[in-house]
């Protein structure tokens, strides 16, 4: 069985009738999944631009598109198809839908996720702005540059000076590059970067990091005057590679910190600015992401994985190192596994724990230890563990029920 058989069935909807699916994406260059819905007024202006597109140059370049609907009937899925040339997943499939849409994390539509066609490997999830951004697919199928294509091969080295730094200074076993997105405008970059100038002086030097600041100030002036408190490199103002590295590292927000091994290129963590504040010393540094993290200090991408949260707000220091303990070995097999699931506890209240408990409807801390798993890329669902104490057989039971799917399905509200 094919790849996209594994994905989508072996039937997939077109204007004929059913087709197996093994043959509807028979030696395509790129299969592309858009999620989107009749309801939902970007897709409605998105959709035409798509069609006119896909029709006058995309198809011809290997391009086929499987919609996957979010309407809500089948006769809205059936309407909004009409006015789309390409193939469906059949609206029925709604099991298919959902592990699609969590499978390639999607958080709103339109969305289109790019794949390629003979792998099934994801090219880019960033297919919409790809579309609009090179109608003709001159740059089909928009494979995203790697990272050193992206980085570039220079960077000023201050503020006010064209003398600059090559990427080959930079490179090497044992060295360090650490992104810094910022912005003149932006307050709580501001209340960071005087942090970040001091940890960099007194760690990151020593740890053979260089730091590359990349702007988004919205003009040069401010470029100039914001990077003349930096004692870093930067990338130009205005330069096209602050986008490219933006989407490499899928930066929403500012400020953001990303560390990546400066002799392959790898990305270490691109939640590095928590590190700052958590690891005062540098101990830890690079920062690789462990099994097990304190969610006042490292959350990881819980809006775009599964995630285990033993709330432990209210416990004494006795439970909360007893189910440490328990949970370390277990987030450690997950991770060996190839599981993506995140492992997170609170230990005190702070962060993101009064949201959880809000949101999961828990109440307030108590003395006992509570388990929910939250599964957010299951269209905000989570689950709230019967067990009030943390136990290897507890926790494996919790988890297995899960993937058994025993346990009782919540909304976040």
């Amino acid at each position: 069985m094919s790849v996209f058989c594994d994905l989508f069935g072996p039937t997939l909807a077109t204007k004929e009738g059913d087709a197996a699916t093994e043959v509807a994406l028979k030696d395509k260059v790129a299969v592309g999944i858009y999620f989107s819905a009749h309801w939902c007024p970007p897709c409605r202006g998105f959709t035409p631009q798509l069609a006119k597109n896909y029709e006058s140059a995309l198809k011809g370049k290997g391009l086929e598109i499987v919609f996957v609907s979010s309407d809500k009937s089948e006769e809205e899925f059936a309407s909004y198809w009409g006015e789309q040339p390409w193939l469906a997943l059949p609206y029925a499939a709604r099991d298919v839908k959902a592990k699609l849409s969590k499978k390639y994390k999607v958080s709103g539509i339109p969305t289109l996720v790019i794949l390629n066609g003979a792998t099934g490997e994801v090219i880019t999830t960033d297919g919409r702005d790809c579309v609009s951004e090179d109608p003709s697919g001159n740059d089909f199928p928009w494979t995203p540059p790697g990272f050193w294509d992206a980085l570039g091969t220079d960077f000023l080295k201050a503020a006010g000076s064209d003398e600059t730094v090559a990427v080959s200074e930079l490179q090497g076993e044992g060295k360090y590059i650490a992104l810094y997105f910022s912005a003149h405008w932006c307050p709580p970059c501001r209340g960071f970067t005087p942090q970040l100038v001091t940890y960099y002086n007194e760690h990151l030097k020593g740890k053979n990091c260089e730091v590359i600041f990349v702007s988004s100030d919205r003009d040069e002036a401010s470029f100039k005057e914001y990077f003349g408190e930096m004692p870093w490199l930067a990338i130009p103002h205005g330069d096209k590679r602050k986008g490219m590295l933006s989407k490499r590292f899928g930066v929403e927000g500012i400020p953001s910190f990303v560390v990546v091994d400066a002799a392959t290129g790898e990305t270490i963590t691109t939640d590095a600015r928590g590190d700052v504040g958590a690891d005062p010393t540098c101990a830890e540094f690079p920062w690789r992401p462990k099994p097990l993290n304190d969610m006042l200090t490292k959350m990881g991408d819980i809006n775009g994985e599964l995630s285990l949260c033993v709330m432990m707000e209210g416990c004494d220091a006795k439970t909360g190192t007893a189910a440490i303990e328990v949970l370390t070995p277990i987030a450690e097999a997950a991770k060996a596994a190839g599981d993506s699931t995140l492992f997170l506890y609170a230990s005190a209240t702070g962060g993101p724990t009064p949201q959880i408990r809000k949101l999961c409807s828990l109440g307030e801390p108590s003395a006992t230890p509570t388990m929910v798993l939250l599964d957010i890329p299951d269209e905000g669902g989570f689950y709230v563990a019967d067990a009030t104490e943390v136990t290897a057989e507890s926790v494996n039971g919790f988890l297995a029920a899960y993937r058994a799917g025993t346990l009782t399905r919540k909304q976040l509200s």
